[in-house]
């Protein structure tokens, strides 16, 4: 975290300025296309956003870091521990522990509902116990805490030009889109770990398996079962994506480019799941170091012409005062459809 960047959003605490530090050091080391899109943020926004992300790595290495080797048991013992700081701290307004600290002071600047932390705690909790999903509805309820209310903590933080209730679904929606993507990506690794992230009805309908895929995990090739059930997934996804879109349009312009960013990196690896003919099972679907520097620049010159925009009209965020209501931007209307920033 630059000092720039913690001046900005005005925190000055020691403690919490190495707090908000070591949330970016897990952004930057784990999230590569998410960190490159927080480069298009303003500095006030930047340490909010990886105060969010920070804590949800650190909750879920706990449940998938394969190399820390704990037992199932010790695994459980330190999520209730963390659920339990957490709790705390929400309700204390402060914490000592290296993240949350971080965490609760986000969520007091920008009145993020405390809610959204025990929902994604109760889908860590699942991982814990759940190793498939019988339906998409079963899965869409794990969804719900592991990601749809992610889109709804960054929400406060990205200001919007309509009331946040209105842009509350497509973030919620948007957040689902890439936890949809990264189970596709990943659903090799995901396999390695004991766990389906893909509903099982949706993979019997095309005669898929368990042993199926880890039959095409071990011998690289690919059923062609599993590439139709692979394809009806891709064009689910997409459709949530579609769902998403209009929000975009509904943050405050110099919000617009990160999250467009984001949007079409994340929708680009369905795109190379698709050229690869649904071969993930072996290797990950990635999309280029080039590609994403070339939409990222794309991004900053967006956020050029948005911030030359709020400089003139005084319509920039301002800094959080922590009331946390929707506010509304002065001499900005709301726009629905997604326009490209």
């Amino acid at each position: 975290m630059t000092a720039r960047e913690l001046d900005a959003a005005g925190v000055h605490d020691p403690a919490l300025r190495a707090a908000y530090s070591r949330c970016r050091q897990l952004n930057a080391r784990h999230g590569r296309t998410y960190f490159l899109a927080t480069r298009l943020l303003t500095p006030r926004q930047r340490p909010s956003v990886h105060a969010l992300y920070g804590f949800a790595r650190w909750a879920d290495d706990i449940v998938d870091d394969l190399d820390a080797g704990l037992a199932a048991e010790r695994r459980a013992a330190a999520l209730a521990e963390l659920g339990g700081t957490l709790s705390e701290a929400l309700r204390t307004g402060r914490s000592d522990h290296p993240v949350i600290a971080a965490l609760v002071d986000t969520a007091a600047r920008h009145a993020i509902d405390p809610r959204h932390f025990a929902d994604f705690m109760r889908s860590m909790e699942m991982d814990l116990r759940v190793t498939e999903y019988a339906t998409h509805e079963d899965l869409m309820d794990y969804v719900h805490g592991s990601a749809a209310v992610i889109g709804l903590q960054v929400l406060p933080v990205l200001d919007t030009v309509v009331p946040r209730e209105e842009a509350a679904p497509h973030a919620a929606a948007l957040g689902v889109a890439f936890q949809l993507t990264n189970f596709l990506r990943d659903v090799g690794e995901d396999l390695d770990r004991g766990r389906i992230y893909l509903p099982l009805d949706r993979l019997a309908a095309h005669g898929v398996d368990r042993e199926l895929l880890l039959w095409c995990r071990r011998t690289g090739r690919t059923d062609p079962r599993v590439r139709a059930a692979l394809r009806e997934l891709c064009e689910t996804t997409r459709g949530v994506y579609r769902e998403a879109e209009p929000g975009i349009g509904m943050l405050h312009p110099v919000s617009r480019p990160c999250v467009r960013t984001a949007f079409v990196l994340y929708g680009e690896i369905l795109d190379r799941i698709e050229d690869a003919d649904y071969a993930v099972l072996r290797r990950r679907a990635v999309v280029s170091r080039r590609r994403r520097a070339a939409v990222a620049l794309g991004g900053l010159a967006g956020l050029a012409v948005s911030r030359a925009r709020g400089s003139l009209t005084g319509d920039l965020p301002g800094a959080p005062t922590g009331g946390g209501g929707p506010r509304r931007v002065r001499g900005a209307r709301p726009r629905g459809g997604g326009v490209p920033s």
